[in-house]
C-alpha cells in the first residue's frame, strides 16, 4: 500500500507504509516527473515513477516488435529518470525469441568489483540490484504484449535538471556527428566544438549529448579508418580521378606493401600551375600526420601575389630517391619543368633536383637557389638584383678582406657556389625575382599547421587538406572579386596609369603605381640618344641608388632596362617608365603585360576541361554535404562515417597504412637548457621500491627481500 508523503530534495515523492495501521498524509500533490517513495516492512525504500499516462506501460499492451518495446520503455525511462538496457531472453528451438527482459540499467550486481579491493584505475559500478523491469512475450507472429511491468526501483531516481547526462536523453545524432567532424576540418577538437554546439542549441541540456559523447565519435572515427587508412585513401583518389580525368595521382609502396610515397594534384592545382608554374618553391614540413611522413607542398604566386598551391607529396623519407620521385611525378602532371625552382639547403634535394629537372628531357631549364644564412655586411651585395657579377664580385673581396675572413670555410664554401643562390647569376632567368628564398613555402606550411595535428590519419589528412585548400581558393575568389569591381584611384595625371589599373589586378597594380610615382619623381636623365629606328637610348640616375647608371632603350612599343626587373619580376622598372613618359608613351605597351599579372590571367588555359571537372567534384561533395546534413532518411552511424572518411574497402588490402618514419624534422627538436631540464625532471614521478621505498633500487632488487627470502 503506497501512502503520499512529502516531497524531498532528490525529486522523490515520500511517503511511508511500515504497518498498515500507520497514519497517511495526503496533504502533497503528485506531478509529473517525481518519484513516489515507498518503505517495505524491511526499512528498504522503494521509488516508483510519477509520470503521465501515456508513458506507462500496462498489462497485456501490444508492440509490433521488440525495437518498438525497447524505445517505449526507454521512453517511460527518460520522464522517469533513470536509463534502460535491454536484459536476458527466452528463444524456441526455431531461435525465435519468445520472453524478453528489458531492465533498468542498475539491474543485477557488477561481481567482478563486489568485496575486492581493485589497484591502478578508480573504478565505480552504477549496479545495486533493481528490480525495475518489463517482461514481454510472443503472442503472435512478430506480436509481442506485457507480460510482467516491475516499476519500484530500490533507488532514487535522477533530478529533471540532472537527466540531460542519462544515456536516454543522449545521442550523437547526424547533425552533432556533422559539427564535431566539420570543426575537426578547420582544426577545432572536440572540447570546443562541444563548446559550439551549447551556444548553437541554446544550452549544454540541449545539445543531447556530452562531451565524452563528442570524443567517443572522434574515436569511432579513427577506429573504422585503423588500419585501413593507406587502401582508403588510395580507393578515394581512384574515385576522384574516376569523376574527374584531370585529377592526377601516384603512390608507391615497399616490399611489404606499405604506403611509402604520395603525390597529387587535382584539377584547380595543374590549372595554376599551366598559368603561375614559371616560379615553384618547394620545402618539407612535419608534424601532419601519425606516421610522421614528410609532407611537402608544390608553392607558387598567383595574380595577387599571393600563395598558391600546385600540388603535394607525403613521402616517407628524406632521401634522394624519394625526392627524386615527387620531382618525377610533378613534371608528369603538370607536362613541363618549372622554370625556377627553389629549396633550401636539404642534401637529398640538392641531388634530386638536378638529376630530374634537366634540359634532357626538351623541357625547360631551371636553376637551383639554396637559401642560408648570411653577414649584415653582406646583404648589400647578396640580395641586390641590380648589380652585375663583376660588381658582385668587387663587393665580395672588399668585405672578406676589411672583416679579415679569407680563412673562413664556411665563408669559403657557400662562395666556391655563389653561381646557385647570388641574383647577379640570375639576372638573365626569367621570373627569378618572384621567388628568392624558400619563405613562401614556410609561410605555405604555416598555413597547412592551422590545418593539420600529428596524430591525423591520412584519411584525415586528407580531408584538413581539402579544407585548407577551401580557404585559399575562397580568399583568391575574394580577390579576383576586388580587382573585377572596382579601380584603385589614380596618383599621376599619366593616362598609362590608368590603363595599368585596367590591365592589372589590384595587389599587382600598387607595385606599377609604385614605379609609375617613382619615375616621375626619383629619375634623372643623364644622356638621351637620338631616335635610330624607333628606338631611343636613355642613361638614368636613380637618386635612391647611388653611383649606378641604368641603361634604357625604349620604343614606344616596348622597352629594354639594365636594372632587368622586368625579366626577374614581370613589372616595369621605373627607369623604363621614365623613358616612355619621356618620348610621350600614354597607353601600356602590351608587350609588356605578363598574363599571369592579369586579371583575366586563367581566360588563355589550355585545360579546358579543368573547370568542368572541378564542378563535377565538387556537385559530389555538396551532395555528401546534404546527406551530413540530414537530407537521407534512416542514414545510420556506420554510413555517415563511410560519407565523411570514405567507403571502407571490399577484399584483401592491397596497400597497407605506412609504417611510422623516423625524419630529422619529427626527431631532432630544439636544445634544452639546463635549467629545464632540472624544472622537467623535478616534474617526472619519482620510482621507489615497494618493499623499503629506497629510490635507488625497486623490488626485483631489493635488499631487504633477498635477505628474508635467505
Amino acid at each position: 500500500m503506497c501512502f503520499t508523503g512529502s516531497v524531498c530534495g532528490d525529486s522523490s515523492r515520500i511517503s511511508s507504509s511500515v504497518t498498515d495501521d500507520v497514519s497517511v498524509d495526503n496533504s502533497s500533490n503528485e506531478s509529473e516527473g517525481v518519484a513516489c517513495s515507498r518503505i517495505s516492512p524491511g526499512g528498504n525504500s522503494y521509488y516508483v515513477p510519477v509520470v503521465d499516462a501515456v508513458f506507462i506501460p500496462y498489462a497485456d499492451q501490444r508492440f509490433e516488435s521488440l525495437d518498438k518495446c525497447f524505445k517505449f520503455y526507454k521512453e517511460y525511462g527518460r520522464y522517469s529518470g533513470f536509463d534502460v538496457r535491454k536484459g536476458c531472453d527466452k528463444k524456441d528451438e526455431h531461435g525465435t525469441t519468445i520472453l524478453k527482459h528489458f531492465v533498468c540499467s542498475r539491474e543485477g550486481f557488477n561481481e567482478l568489483f563486489r568485496g575486492k579491493v581493485v589497484k591502478g584505475r578508480r573504478t565505480v559500478s552504477r549496479r545495486c540490484g533493481c528490480k525495475a523491469r518489463i517482461v514481454v512475450k510472443l503472442v503472435q507472429l512478430n506480436s509481442y504484449a506485457v507480460f510482467n511491468f516491475v516499476e519500484e526501483h530500490n533507488h532514487p531516481l535522477v533530478e529533471e535538471s540532472c537527466r540531460q547526462f542519462l544515456k536516454v536523453n543522449r545521442e550523437m545524432t547526424m547533425g552533432l556527428r556533422s559539427i564535431v567532424f566539420d570543426a575537426a576540418k578547420v582544426n577545432i577538437g572536440c572540447s570546443k566544438s562541444f563548446s559550439l554546439a551549447k551556444e548553437m542549441y541554446g544550452g549544454y541540456s540541449n545539445v543531447g549529448a556530452t562531451l565524452r559523447d563528442f570524443r567517443n565519435f572522434n574515436r569511432d572515427l579513427k577506429e573504422y579508418v585503423g588500419e585501413k587508412d593507406g587502401q582508403m585513401i588510395i580507393d578515394k583518389f581512384k574515385v576522384m580521378q574516376e569523376t574527374s580525368s584531370s585529377f592526377y595521382y601516384a603512390y608507391d609502396v615497399d616490399s611489404a606493401g606499405h604506403l611509402t610515397k604520395l603525390f597529387w594534384a587535382d584539377p584547380v592545382g595543374r590549372k595554376n600551375f599551366e598559368i603561375f608554374g614559371d616560379a615553384v618553391s618547394f620545402d618539407a614540413t612535419f608534424d601532419t600526420n601519425k606516421y610522421n611522413m614528410v609532407f611537402a607542398p608544390f608553392t607558387g604566386v598567383d595574380k595577387h601575389d599571393r600563395c598558391v598551391t600546385f600540388a603535394a607529396c607525403l613521402l616517407s623519407h628524406e632521401s634522394v630517391s624519394d625526392y627524386s620521385w615527387a620531382f618525377e611525378q610533378l613534371v608528369k602532371a603538370m607536362g613541363r619543368n618549372p622554370v625556377i625552382i627553389i629549396t633550401d639547403q636539404c642534401p637529398a634535394v640538392k641531388v634530386a633536383v638536378p638529376a630530374v629537372f634537366s634540359d634532357a628531357n626538351g623541357l625547360l631549364g631551371n636553376r637551383l637557389c639554396k637559401e642560408t644564412g648570411f653577414m649584415e655586411k653582406l646583404k648589400k651585395f647578396i640580395w641586390s638584383s641590380i648589380l652585375e657579377i663583376d660588381e658582385f664580385e668587387k663587393g665580395w673581396e672588399e668585405v672578406i678582406k676589411e672583416f679579415k675572413l679569407e680563412g673562413n670555410k664556411w665563408l669559403q664554401d657557400i662562395y666556391e657556389i655563389r653561381s646557385s643562390w647570388i641574383p647577379a647569376y640570375f639576372r638573365n632567368d626569367p621570373m627569378f625575382g618572384l621567388l628568392r628564398t624558400t619563405s613562401r613555402s614556410e609561410s605555405e606550411n604555416f598555413f597547412f599547421s592551422q590545418f593539420h595535428r600529428q596524430g591525423d590519419s591520412l584519411c584525415e589528412f586528407w580531408i584538413r587538406y581539402q579544407s585548407a585548400m577551401d580557404r585559399q581558393r575562397n580568399e583568391r575568389k575574394r580577390l579576383d572579386n576586388e580587382s573585377n569591381s572596382s579601380v584603385p584611384t589614380s596618383v599621376s595625371t599619366w593616362f598609362i596609369e590608368d590603363d595599368a589599373a585596367k590591365l592589372f589586378t589590384r595587389s599587382i597594380f600598387y607595385k606599377v603605381q609604385e614605379e609609375i610615382i617613382a619615375s616621375c619623381l626619383d629619375m634623372q636623365i643623364k644622356r638621351m640618344s637620338d631616335e635610330v629606328d624607333g628606338v631611343t637610348n636613355f642613361e638614368i640616375r636613380d637618386v635612391k641608388v647611388q653611383d649606378k647608371l641604368f641603361k634604357v632603350s625604349v620604343s614606344r612599343n616596348h622597352v629594354v632596362c639594365s636594372c632587368k626587373k622586368f625579366v626577374m619580376c614581370g613589372i616595369v622598372c621605373r627607369h623604363s617608365f621614365c623613358g616612355l613618359k619621356h618620348i610621350g608613351v600614354t597607353k601600356f605597351p602590351r608587350s609588356l603585360v605578363l598574363n599571369r599579372w592579369m586579371k583575366i590571367a586563367e581566360s588563355g588555359t589550355s585545360l579546358s576541361s579543368v573547370s568542368n571537372d572541378y564542378f563535377k567534384m565538387e556537385h559530389v561533395s555538396m551532395k555528401l554535404t546534404d546527406i551530413c546534413q540530414g537530407v537521407v532518411v534512416d542514414f545510420t552511424k556506420r554510413d555517415h562515417m563511410a560519407a565523411m572518411v570514405g567507403e571502407e574497402p571490399e577484399g584483401d588490402l592491397t596497400v597497407l597504412a605506412p609504417n611510422v618514419c623516423k625524419n630529422k624534422g619529427n626527431f631532432f627538436k630544439r636544445l634544452i637548457s639546463e635549467r629545464e631540464k632540472a624544472v622537467i625532471k623535478s616534474k617526472k614521478r619519482i620510482r621507489k621500491c615497494k618493499e623499503c621505498s629506497a629510490v635507488t633500487h625497486d623490488l626485483r632488487t631489493c635488499p631487504n627481500r633477498k635477505k628474508g627470502d635467505s
